[in-house]
This record gives C-alpha cells, structure tokens and sequence, in this order.
C-alpha cells in the first residue's frame, strides 16, 4: 500500500466497515436486550457505542502497534506478554463500566438474573468480542505486511535482475569485438577491399549491439537479421576453409525477444570449428526458425579433437546461460552435446 490511491481505498474500506458496525446498533435494529441493556430503558446504545469503540482501540493497537512493533519485529515474548495484559486490561474496563451503567440506571429492572451473574456474563461476552477483534486486527496487519514483503521481495528481484543483466551485456560487448576485429584482421592483407567491405559490415553490427539493443527486448526480424549479417561475415572471412550451411526463418517477426541472446552461439560455432585441410570436414550448420511463438534453434560445429572444448564459449557461453535463467525461467531448454560435433539446441517460448 505505498500508492495515495490505494492508501485513499483502505481508508474508505476501515471507514465503511467501521460505519456499518454503528448504523446496525443504532438504526438497524429495535426491541433488543442483551444482559441487562436494552432499546427499552435506552442503555443498549450506550453500551454498543463504547463496545464498538472499545473493539476499534483493540483493533488497531493490535494492527499499528503490537504486530508491527513486536510480532513482525519477531520479538514475540514481548508481543505475547503485551497483548495478553492489553486484552485483560481493557476487557476488565469495559465490563467496569458495565457495571457502573446498570447499578446507576437500571440495577431495579434486573430480575431473575444475580448481579454477579450479570457481571461473569459482561466479563465473558466482551472478552470473546475483544478477541475476535484483536484476532482480526492482528490478521489484517501481518496479510498487509505480507503483501508489502513479497512487492520488496520483487522489486528486489526485478532490480537485481537488470543490474546482472547489464553486466551479462557489459562482459558480452567485449567478446562480440574481439571477435569481429579478429574477423577483420585475417583478411587485412589478403582482400583489402573486402577486409573494407567486412569492416563496414561490422560496424553496422556494432551499431546495432550499441543501440538498436540497448532494450530489454527487440523484435525477432531484427535479432535474426542481426544473426544473418554476422553469419554473411565470417562467411567472407572463412571462404573455402569451411561448409556452411543455415537457416533462418519465422512465422511472426514482430514476436520480442532479448537482444544478443542467439549470437554467442553462433559466434562460438565459428570460433570453434574444426581446421582440417579439407573443407567438407569443416561443417557448420545453423538453423534457427519461429513457429507459433515458439524459437527453435540448432547450431553445429565440428572441432578438432586435440583441442580441448571443456571450457567451449568461454565467457560469452556462461554468459548466456544465466541471461537464459533469467529471462526466460521455465521457458526454455539448452542442451549441448559434444561428442562427434558440437551441437547446441535450444527452444525458446517468446
């Protein structure tokens, strides 16, 4: 409740609640007696309107001061021993002053009940009231507190989420220059005007990753047009050393999806293929294709068996493992095998 708006509707809801109490005593109901007061000798009212004043004192001590003080603040020796002396002691007053009103005004009307009687019925009827009301006041305090506890929980988890996430992309945009100046750089010398043409290309990838992704998501035509420009790349820089075949296909390009999210596996198929002389045994495929909301994506490397792949992806692959835990908990399913390739398959519910 930390909105006016929802501070404004608690008010009203106390405020009605407390209203209909009243309105029944005193308009609602007549010919009506309970242990001595009645419409008749004009007492009940009185005694309604100091019991219900009595129940909102209970109420709200329970509600502002002894749960949040002590039940929420888990010091619950202290709470215990404070509402038990509270409780008695204001169900003693009350029946007190029971008492004084029918030995002042109406002691005479009293007949086949005993005064002590009367007062065992006032100490009893006003204790059970007293503690369904601070029962209730005590109910109503810890569900708000609960509900206040888990919109923190939340929000905590909400801010804790975009802080790792920016720092997943943070440790992602060195990993995506490294390896696109890595690109560049092995045609330098070899194909100037295409080590120009890539490098052109490469900077409108960049400019992408810098800007067009600086969100929490982005359409699906833009992150696989993304995915295809990279691909187009380092199909220049590999030429004849590899056999590439992908597809990239969807239903719906306006479906969102976190930005970056596709690109390191497909970085590390490139990064990690095998360098055997013959191109055939170099294989990469990628296939990436949306159908009814769902992302289905197959990448696949072969590597060279002398090189160690335990530590496959490195950074990026870590990477995008958590950004998955948290973007899409429950939504999602990686698997990766590495046994005569490399192959990473993973299902996406945009």
């Amino acid at each position: 409740m930390d909105s006016p708006v929802k501070k404004s509707i608690l008010i009203l809801c106390h405020m009605l609640f407390w209203g209909i109490q009243f309105y029944l005593i005193f308009f609602a109901y007549e010919n009506l007696s309970w242990n001595g007061f009645s419409t008749e000798n004009g007492l009940l009212h009185w005694a309604s309107f100091y019991g219900i004043l009595t129940n909102m004192v209970i109420f709200y001590i329970q509600y502002s001061w002894l749960n949040p003080k002590f039940f929420i603040a888990k010091r619950y020796t202290s709470y215990l021993i404070l509402s038990t002396l509270f409780f008695l002691l204001v169900t003693g007053i009350e029946s007190f002053i029971d008492y004084k009103v029918i030995v002042t005004n109406d002691i005479h009307t009293i007949e086949e009940t005993s005064l002590f009687g009367l007062v065992l019925s006032w100490i009893f009827s006003n204790a059970i009231l007293n503690l369904l009301f601070g029962v209730f006041g005590f109910l109503s305090r810890f569900q708000l507190e609960y509900v206040k506890s888990e919109k923190m929980k939340h929000e905590l988890l909400k801010t804790t989420h975009a802080t790792e996430l920016k720092y997943l992309k943070a440790q992602l945009n060195p990993h995506f220059l490294f390896n696109g100046i890595n690109s560049v750089y092995h045609l330098i010398g070899k194909n100037n005007p295409l080590a120009k043409n890539t490098l052109l290309q490469f900077s409108n990838l960049l400019r992408y990753q810098l800007y067009e992704s600086n969100t929490t998501q982005i359409s699906l035509s833009k992150e696989l047009d993304y995915i295809t420009q990279y691909i187009e790349i380092e199909k220049i820089r590999k030429g004849d050393d590899i056999t590439l075949s992908y597809s990239i296909t969807m239903e719906n390009g306006e479906l969102l999806i976190a930005p970056l999210m596709l690109i390191p596996f497909v970085e590390n198929a490139f990064k990690h293929v095998s360098n055997a002389d013959k191109s055939e045994d170099n294989q990469i495929t990628i296939q990436i294709a949306e159908k009814e909301g769902m992302l289905h994506c197959i990448i696949e490397n072969t590597f060279d068996d002398f090189k160690s792949h335990t530590n496959y992806g490195g950074i990026g692959l870590q990477n995008i493992k958590r950004r998955l835990a948290i973007l899409y908990p429950n939504r999602h399913r990686l698997t990766i095998q590495h046994e005569d390739s490399y192959r990473v398959t993973l299902q996406i519910k945009l």
